[in-house]
């Protein structure tokens, strides 16, 4: 019987908050960085074909490395954080890491490249140690062959390319000075031969194009502005007396010699494009083609603006004059604009990266030249994602992260497609506090916690119901007879100035007339529309605009009475009580407190633990609480025998049992807890490097009395995984022979999957078996059902899983 095996099926993310972080191929895959990682995402396919891990600091940079002959790319590079360059070459399909280019002293910020004979690379990289890089890779090596130092100076970008009629590199640089710098290697080193002029803000791009024989060199900068430049060869301007009495541009000249013999270059202003009304901070060509065996390039040039627009320019037939094409963006919102754009290699797709790290995509409408429509992208947090759960149907995923938002994913299920792909289709709550925790109450409920002090109750609208039915391909009556969608408003907005996602019901979207409105304003606040929100119909996932207006959800209750920041939720599966716990230093406010889910108010309170009460779980059958804490130990509470106080409706929990700082088996703190499906057992994981199961609850007898407890003893070896577990669930299905199956996230990134056996007496971790983990780097291919888990390169604070 071969092995198990961890697939994944999506990968949820976004790029990184950097300008040159994204760079569209030929082969059509899209490189972005993402936190410490490369993604590879397939557009037509719309999912992350592979992740590529190799940084230790955030990817700041990232550039395919395109072919003469226009092909499929086989050479990406990328820089961080970490002053790293890396090379990855395609083998078998695959990427993978070959060569690492040290030498900055300072984080990464562009880089650009060219094939040279021999299956060489020219790399250039800028830095913010103040230096431009040259770097020659042949395959098993990256060499630094030269270095450029602009004083206190920063280069922003930098692009290369082969001079008019040669085979002699060209590296343009601009930065924070206003000029655009040009080196061209001359015997084989790089010498200054111009500084172009222009610019009154910091270049943020620049990017070459070889149109008909000449360059043409587009830089972008905070001035609003976008240039043109042309360079030629100085041979081929040869002007003749009537050229001459006509008005020319000025020109700069420079000389080169090679092997004692001079070139002449010279570089022209083709043309100033205004159009943006804020900082520019991208600009490329559409990508050439090849057609008759020579290379084509389109004089079709995009622009990205913190305007959160971008607009398509092109030449106007006769004239000659750069004219606005297209132009394409958002309208309204409160997020900031474009940090970058990319352009398909047929030019039908335009793409942006926002300053939150959303990808905007636009397709070109077919038959309809000059028409585009927002298309389906991939999403994700912008930031630690701290806590996620699954609906109590299992078809789909609520999570929260320090990016201040709570988003919702499911399948996407489409008829010409046989594989369902999975989508952001809501963003329920977008606050003002990071995000720590969140917990289901029901089908379409669910309880969050931020660093605040305060829990909030959120409810899922109509239009979210509808929407979801027709997405997910789940029929609208079955959702509709959930009892969680009694009432339901329409949607939901947040007022001027607000927290709090206000309820709209279908009544608040009438527009109202004149004579109901009056005459005057009885406030300020009337003269402006506080509700945003318009309900749609969607049958795909909806773009980022929309994610961020209509999809929210309403707020239907605050819970106060926590003294510090929320830190972890649970709820039970009888929809009955929620239990909540926040960051505390001392006993006092190391209690966890118990809420009903029907009247939200508060039960108990619940004190044994002295900090931090880090993960609490409900059993299965709702019989017992767990909760484990940063002072190495875990208490159990038992919910008391209804029929014991009859008088009492509400349920009510005693301490069980726990353990104490002498009894405990944990010597680090705890981090995670959960039960198994039959009740019976529990595990823990610590930074200790140690998971734990405990049991068996189910046989104890013993009378709870505060003298003598009942004692509930590890039932499992001490499995060591070598590293900070911080996660751990159990499967919730049993396996058979009765076996369990357990699933460990640890602080590196990395998910273990073992099998554990109760035995008599185990020894030696005999009584766990391995049965796979999740690779650092490798390939992802779409499959079907939900996945346990995903690859990630830093610490999971959190999973649960679930399987069809």
């Amino acid at each position: 019987m071969a092995a198990p095996i961890i697939e994944t099926c999506h990968v949820a993310c976004c790029a990184n908050r950097t300008p040159n972080v994204l760079s569209w191929g030929r082969g059509g895959l899209i490189a972005y960085g993402t936190c410490n990682s490369v993604a590879l995402y397939d557009p037509q396919e719309k999912c992350v074909v592979a992740v590529l891990n190799g940084h230790t600091g955030r990817v700041n940079t990232v550039q395919w490395v395109h072919r003469e002959d226009c092909g499929r790319e086989t050479h990406l590079v990328s820089g961080g954080s970490d002053s790293l360059l890396i090379v990855w070459e395609a083998q078998d399909g695959k990427f993978k890491q070959y060569v690492e280019c040290v030498g900055h002293t300072g984080p990464v910020c562009a880089v650009d490249a060219i094939h040279l004979d021999n299956n060489k690379l020219l790399i250039a990289s800028t830095a913010s140690d103040s230096t431009v890089k040259l770097w020659l890779y042949t395959g098993s090596k990256a060499e630094c062959t030269h270095t450029i130092s602009f004083g206190s100076g920063f280069m922003m970008d930098v692009s290369l390319a082969w001079l008019p009629g040669s085979r002699v590199p060209i590296l343009a640089c601009g930065g924070d000075d206003c000029r655009i710098h040009l080196y061209a290697q001359c015997n084989g080193q790089f010498r200054k031969v111009l500084s172009l002029q222009g610019h009154e803000d910091w270049i943020r791009g620049v990017e070459w194009a070889c149109v008909d024989g000449d360059l043409l060199l587009a830089s972008c900068a905070q001035d609003c502005l976008i240039r043109v430049w042309r360079l030629v060869a100085k041979s081929r301007t040869k002007r003749n007396a009537q050229e001459e009495r006509t008005i020319r541009m000025s020109e700069d000249v420079f000389t080169l010699t090679q092997n004692d013999a001079s070139s002449a270059f010279a570089v022209t202003l083709e043309s100033v494009l205004a159009g943006h009304e804020n900082k520019v901070y991208g600009v490329h060509w559409q990508p050439p083609v090849i057609k008759g065996g020579d290379q084509h390039q389109s004089l079709s040039l995009l622009s990205a603006s913190m305007d959160k627009t971008m607009i398509l320019w092109a030449q106007e037939e006769g004239s000659g004059v750069w004219v606005e094409q297209v132009r394409v963006g958002e309208v309204g919102g409160n997020t900031l604009g474009f940090y970058g754009c990319q352009m398909s290699p047929d030019g039908s797709m335009i793409l942006a990266h926002a300053f939150h790290g959303a990808l905007h995509l636009w397709t070109q409408s077919h038959g309809k030249e000059g028409e585009w429509s927002p298309g389906v992208v991939i999403s994700g947090h912008f930031n630690a994602v701290q806590d996620l759960s699954w609906d109590p149907e299992g078809e789909f995923i609520l999570s929260v992260g320090s990016d201040q938002t709570t988003r919702l994913l499911t399948p996407w299920k489409r008829m010409d497609q046989t594989q369902p792909t999975w989508h952001e289709i809501s963003r329920p709550q977008i606050h003002g506090y990071d995000m720590q925790c969140l917990a289901m109450v029901g089908r379409f409920q669910y309880v969050s916690g931020a660093d605040e002090k305060v829990l909030r109750v959120f409810r899922a609208p109509r239009n979210f119901v509808e929407n979801f039915a027709n997405i997910s391909g789940t029929p609208l009556a079955k959702l509709l007879a959930s009892s969680d969608t009694v009432d339901q408003p329409e949607g939901a907005s947040t007022p001027a100035l607000g927290l709090s996602n206000k309820a709209v019901f279908q009544g608040d979207l009438t527009p109202k007339t004149n004579e109901e409105e009056g005459t005057g304003f009885n406030s300020v606040s009337d003269r402006y529309q506080e509700s945003y929100f318009h309900p749609l119909t969607l049958n795909e996932p909806p773009p980022e605009d929309h994610l961020l207006q209509n999809t929210l959800w309403p707020e239907v209750q605050k819970l106060y009475g926590h003294g510090f920041e929320m830190f972890c939720l649970a709820s039970d599966s009888g929809r009955t009580v929620v239990a909540s716990a926040c960051k505390a230093s001392k006993a006092e406010h190391a209690a966890v407190l118990l809420w009903s889910s029907t009247s939200w108010r508060q039960l108990q309170a619940l004190p044994c633990h002295s900090l931090t009460v880090t993960q609490m779980a409900f059993s299965p059958n709702g019989l017992f609480l767990l909760a484990v804490s940063r002072d190495r130990t875990w208490s159990l509470w038992k919910r008391d025998d209804p029929a014991a106080t009859p008088t009492n409706t509400e349920p009510h929990f005693s301490l069980y049992t726990s353990t104490r700082k002498d009894t405990a088996v944990h010597t680090r703190i705890i981090w995670s807890c959960d039960w198994s499906a039959d009740n019976k057992y529990f595990v823990t994981s610590s930074r200790d490097k140690k998971v734990i199961v405990w049991g068996d609850c189910s046989s104890s007898e013993a009378i709870v009395t505060p003298d003598e407890p009942p004692v509930i003893r590890p039932c499992s070896s001490i499995l060591d995984v070598g590293d900070s577990a911080t996660a751990v669930s159990f499967c919730p299905i049993l396996c058979p022979g009765n076996s369990y199956l357990l699933a460990v996230g640890l602080e590196s990134g990395q998910v273990l999957l073992y099998k554990w056996e109760l035995s008599e007496e185990p020894a030696g971790a005999s009584d766990w078996t391995r049965y796979g983990e999740t690779d650092s780097s490798y390939p992802l291919d779409t499959h079907t059902g939900m996945h346990a888990c995903t690859p990630h390169k830093h610490t999971i604070p959190s999973f649960h899983h679930f399987s069809f």
